[in-house]
């Protein structure tokens, strides 16, 4: 049988913002008027598909740790759930929430 079967971007945003939201540090994604999904930016070009994650980290949670998760993870997701191999998972630290 012949054909083709492909996942909207927006599906794919959303899996990303799951996974992300999943991360010990990560407060929350931040909204921008360039995203179509809140706080997830998806690119695609030739077959290639880039996400590109922006989010609030918790005061006192390590930025680089944080972010590192939050790739493995949404590649981790998008594999396993829509069977996509991301050519790069960009995450953005655009907020630090306040201390307590």
């Amino acid at each position: 049988m012949e054909g083709r079967a492909s996942i909207s971007s927006d599906i794919l945003a959303r899996y990303a913002a799951d996974a992300a939201r999943e991360v010990e540090g990560v407060r929350g994604l931040v909204e921008s008027h360039l995203h179509r999904h809140r706080g997830v930016r998806v690119l695609g070009e030739d077959g290639a598909v880039r996400i590109e994650i922006h989010l609030e980290a918790e005061w006192g949670a390590s930025l680089p740790d944080v972010g590192r998760e939050v790739q493995r993870r949404v590649r981790d997701y998008l594999e396993r759930m829509a069977d996509v191999e991301p050519e790069a998972v960009d995450v953005v630290v655009d907020e630090v929430a306040a201390p307590a």
